[in-house]
């Protein structure tokens, strides 16, 4: 099981074949990911304890556990966690190409 560490938290990559990709997601209090796009996929994110805080483009909305967020291929998006406890949420990734280096980052509190 692929496991990557970041400065907001860490992803483990559940399963995977063509087409697509499986992950837990979990962003520590405080953390906040990249306003980031993707070129060859689309995400479903399903928040499974926690709060989230989603941008989708111009669109920003919280999710508790039990809620849903599709991002289209090419949206721009966010994932951050303002809350005291750590969030977690399953992403399901559909596309072609599937790697890390498929995102395209706008801002980045990580100087990434």
């Amino acid at each position: 099981m692929e496991i990557g560490e970041r400065p907001w938290g860490r992803y483990e990559v559940i399963l995977e074949d063509i087409g697509y990709k499986v992950k837990r997601i979990t962003v520590e209090p405080g953390g906040r990911l990249s306003l980031q796009s993707h070129e060859h996929r689309s995400e479903h994110w399903v928040v499974v304890s926690g709060t989230a805080k989603i941008t989708i483009n111009d669109t920003l909305q919280r999710l508790e556990a039990g809620k849903s967020a599709y991002i289209p291929l090419g949206s721009k998006h966010r994932l951050e966690n303002e809350e005291k406890e750590p969030m977690s949420l399953i992403e399901v990734q559909l596309g072609d190409y599937l790697g890390e280096d498929d995102i395209k980052r706008y801002e980045d509190i990580y100087g990434r």
